[in-house]
């Protein structure tokens, strides 16, 4: 149940800019915002605490890790999906895209399996029992270097809430894994292969892409097209595959790996998503582009969590203070994300807006959450 309420004396994180305020939540509506450090009878003093929108996560591979939380080790997935969205809530995300692997090599060295369809289920009946405390869209990762990614996004239909669909091509040396010896000891540590063995492994994902790689994206963007998903390109390295993108009708970047990519971007009207742990580790696990780099070249639009859930709102903070504006650093990981994926009806604080919301303060440079909200109801 909702319950009505007002936050007061506090410094509202409003689109364009940061304001004392108070805000008045009606039937997990945001009813009216006024000006002031005034504290109305009844209402919660914030003692200047920020209040931002609830964050919007469109990338978090934090879900993979609850039903899998070691190698070979298989979790119940409900109580994982359970999990993972009190995580999220904790760490003040209030709207999640869960990223779940499509496209599978059942064959090989390197194999591994489908899982996408029956946890997505899982996860959509939990949502229709109202046990999940956060708003939960799907994000399909549709791996193109696979052998059966056509036949797993038939599975899907319009009625799964995927929202967004992402064309992810790992064949190594290029993108992502430019660097083969870096995906050598990534691949290695995870599977635990030979030198042999990560050989072969290497041969059979060259050969796939070869095969099937390029009907895999043009099946993808259609079906992206038949699920009425948003449709965003990963781990673009070079201008010509920012053009590529661009004709795919794609408007949503994730984790570009240069800066030539990112600028090509920005002249496609195709906006930039960058990790937050790569900010706050100040560089790429990989070795590609730093997410301040693009920051400090107004390169990047929006911020994802990633692996990393408590890393999101931290990273939004950091960035408002490289940029000296705390609402632009906030609207990375709310306004921005909204308008990516077609959400209207959250990402800022305003009348008629849902009250998906944040309360913070700072402890030096690090944000300390003491609320979060969800349509109106405390979550965390």
């Amino acid at each position: 149940m909702t319950e009505d309420f007002c936050l007061a004396n506090a410094m509202l994180v409003l689109p364009g800019e940061t304001r004392r305020g108070s805000l008045r939540v009606v039937d997990g509506t945001i009813a009216a915002i006024d000006s002031g450090a005034a504290v109305p009878q009844g209402a919660v003093d914030c003692g200047g605490d920020h209040v931002a929108p609830g964050l919007i996560e469109l990338h978090t591979d934090n879900l993979e890790r609850h039903i899998q939380p070691r190698p070979k080790v298989d979790w119940p997935h409900a109580a994982a999906i359970i999990a993972h969205d009190a995580e999220l809530a904790g760490a003040g995300i209030t709207t999640v895209f869960d990223a779940m692997r499509v496209g599978s090599i059942p064959s090989g060295t390197g194999r591994y399996l489908k899982y996408a369809r029956g946890l997505a289920s899982e996860l959509l009946e939990l949502r229709a029992a109202d046990a999940l405390k956060i708003s939960h869209f799907l994000h399909l990762r549709a791996e193109v270097c696979s052998e059966t990614l056509l036949e797993e996004l038939a599975e899907f239909d319009a009625d799964d809430r995927v929202g967004l669909v992402s064309l992810m091509d790992h064949t190594p040396g290029q993108r992502q894994f430019r660097d083969l010896a870096k995906f050598e000891a990534y691949v290695k540590g995870k599977h635990a292969m030979t030198d042999d063995d990560f050989r072969r492994h290497v041969a059979q994902l060259t050969e796939l892409r070869r095969k099937v790689g390029d009907a895999h994206e043009i099946g993808a963007v259609a079906q992206a097209r038949r699920f009425g998903a948003v449709l965003a390109s990963h781990d673009d390295t070079t201008g010509a595959q920012v053009e590529t993108s661009a004709g795919y009708g794609i408007r949503l970047a994730e984790f570009p790996t240069t800066v030539t990519a990112a600028q090509a971007c920005r002249d496609h009207g195709i906006a930039v998503m960058m990790g937050a742990p790569n900010l706050v580790r100040g560089g790429s696990h990989s070795g590609n582009v730093a997410a301040q780099e693009l920051a400090e070249a107004g390169l990047l639009d929006i911020v994802s969590s990633d692996y990393v859930p408590a890393a999101l709102l931290f990273a939004a903070v950091r960035l408002g203070q490289v940029w000296g504006d705390m609402a632009r650093g906030l609207s990375t990981v709310t306004e921005a994300p909204a308008r990516a994926v077609k959400l209207a009806d959250r990402g800022t604080l305003a009348p008629g807006k849902r009250a998906d919301l944040v309360r913070f303060r700072l402890r030096g440079d690090v944000p300390v959450l003491s609320g979060v909200w969800s349509r109106g109801q405390r979550v965390a």
